[in-house]
């Protein structure tokens, strides 16, 4: 069902010891939508919380419940430890998608896999919201809210790797106000070049 690496199952033994109750398990679940896909819990819990519908995972020193709606979406996920200068913290890849659409789920890999860690490299991310009628709706945030290149980045690299990796979609939608949030230096780019291009 759930895949733990080594790395990830040290790390969780490791803090179960550190806590003053005995017997607890992980609770794994994954949430409807949330960013960039589902939205993940991880916590320790006693075995009181185990709930009848749960599924129990023997990791090797300690159990895992994951509550049913959880189970096929968290189906062939893996869950690792990394931890380097850039990061530090539990990783989850998951096969399976938040969105039904197939268009949508098309849409989100591309975010995924090459937009998301491209415009990363400047603290930007791109979060789907919604398509519809071959209109992908996305949000900018981090980075990207406010820029200046916003737009630039839109045309140049979200939209165009967007409509090259899924046919079906035939634009892209920005719905940031860029006009908002606490330094905003918005204005419409006359050029330049996108980090995503």
């Amino acid at each position: 069902m759930i895949t733990i690496t080594d790395v990830a199952r040290q790390k969780i033994v490791q803090l179960l010891g550190q806590e003053s109750r005995q017997g607890l398990a992980l609770r794994f679940a994954a949430d409807a939508k949330g960013r960039g896909g589902f939205n993940y819990r991880l916590g320790f819990v006693g075995p009181e919380e185990r709930r009848a519908d749960d599924t129990v995972i023997d990791a090797g020193g300690f159990e895992v419940f994951i509550d049913a709606a959880s189970v096929p979406r968290l189906e062939g996920a893996s869950l690792d430890f990394i931890e380097t200068l850039q990061e530090s913290g539990f990783k989850i890849d998951n096969p399976n998608s938040a969105w039904a659409d197939p268009v949508a789920a098309a849409v989100q890999r591309v975010l995924d896999t090459d937009i998301n860690p491209a415009v990363a490299m400047h603290g930007g991310y791109v979060e789907l919201l919604d398509v519809r009628d071959g209109v992908a709706y996305i949000s900018m945030s981090g980075g990207c809210q406010g820029c200046g290149m916003a737009d630039v980045t839109l045309r140049q690299g979200v939209e165009s790797r967007i409509k090259e990796a899924v046919p079906a979609i035939g634009s892209v939608i920005d719905t940031t106000d860029h006009a908002s949030g606490t330094n905003p230096y918005y204005e419409p780019s006359a050029g330049g070049s996108s980090p995503v291009a």
